[in-house]
């Protein structure tokens, strides 16, 4: 695994957009952390999104690439997508109709910074799953030693 250490002028940066979303009035519409993150933060919009990066792709190519997705969730999720103006949709005049997606321009914007974080989340895994193992062990003791006091 590779160390990664923080980097003072991403701090800066993130500690400001901080400060300015805090001092905005509680609008979730005017704030990007809630109103664009969540959405992209959603279960399955970063494996959509990975799947778009080398072609267009009809729905049933997307619901066989990417795993445990239901026909539901990944409707709904490329409805928000092509809400959002992420993807595209394109239906041919053909019988019956087919339907493509595409990444859009605007999605293609969201590439690099992707890029970094499937970078960081495929670097930092191992330490992860380090931590949570660790976590759930000394909740497991605190819940043993809380359930045995109480006896």
């Amino acid at each position: 695994m590779k160390e990664t250490k923080p980097s003072p002028a991403g701090d800066l940066r993130v500690a400001e957009s901080f400060r300015r979303w805090v001092a905005m009035p509680v609008d979730q519409a005017s704030c990007p952390v809630r109103d664009v993150l969540d959405r992209l933060g959603e279960k399955w919009v970063t494996l959509l999104v990975m799947a778009l990066v080398e072609r267009p792709r009809r729905f049933s190519e997307l619901f066989r690439l990417v795993p445990d997705i239901s026909k539901r969730s990944l409707t709904q999720a490329l409805r928000s997508l092509e809400q959002d103006g992420i993807v595209t949709r394109h239906v041919f005049p053909t019988t019956p109709p087919a339907v493509e997606y595409r990444l859009a321009p605007l999605g293609a914007t969201m590439l690099e910074p992707l890029a970094a974080m499937i970078a960081w989340a495929e670097d930092n895994h191992g330490r992860i799953r380090a931590a949570r193992r660790r976590y759930a062990a000394a909740e497991a003791k605190r819940s043993g030693a809380s359930g045995s006091a109480s006896s």
